[in-house]
């Protein structure tokens, strides 16, 4: 199995971490939980990205911003990244073709916005294997899922 740092030149170019990330990551990679405050352009993405590469499954990314997610999976291809996003700005049919490369395993990172987690959640449930959870942003937590952020959390933690 590569290291982080393997993972982060591989796939993103870069010989060293920013302060903090590797010693979050390990934090993840133990399946902890894990609450990170960066500053914007400080590097937080990184920290669920490396372990979500590094870990058995599709790891669920929640953003309320749509084009915060377009950026990120467009980037995350760029550098040869499984990853995609279920969200209102896909038709249907898109969404449903993701849904079922999720379902085969074929995604590593799977953004997806608060109200569309929702609609969701039964089958990610029963047949999506998930490595880690996600939020991009700590606000969409109050405003949008928290029952299923705390039924997430508890599953999670039934299959450690």
């Amino acid at each position: 199995m590569n290291t982080p740092k393997q993972i982060l030149k591989s796939y993103y170019g870069y010989d060293s971490f920013r302060p903090l990330q590797e010693e979050i990551i390990s934090h993840v990679l133990q399946r902890k939980d894990s609450l990170v405050l960066m500053p914007t352009g400080g590097g937080k993405s990184i920290c669920f990205q490396v372990p979500a590469l590094m870990m058995e499954g599709t790891a669920i990314v929640v953003s309320p911003l749509i084009s915060l997610m377009k950026d990120q999976v467009e980037a995350l291809r760029a550098n040869g990244i499984a990853a995609e996003a279920l969200n209102s700005a896909n038709d249907e049919i898109a969404n449903r073709q993701i849904a079922e490369r999720c379902r085969r395993g074929d995604v590593k990172l799977l953004y997806i916005s608060p109200e569309r987690l929702m609609t969701e959640l039964k089958w990610m449930q029963t047949m999506l294997k998930v490595s880690l959870f996600a939020i991009e942003h700590s606000w969409a937590i109050c405003m949008n899922c928290s029952p299923m952020c705390l039924s997430w959390r508890l599953r999670l933690r039934q299959t450690k």
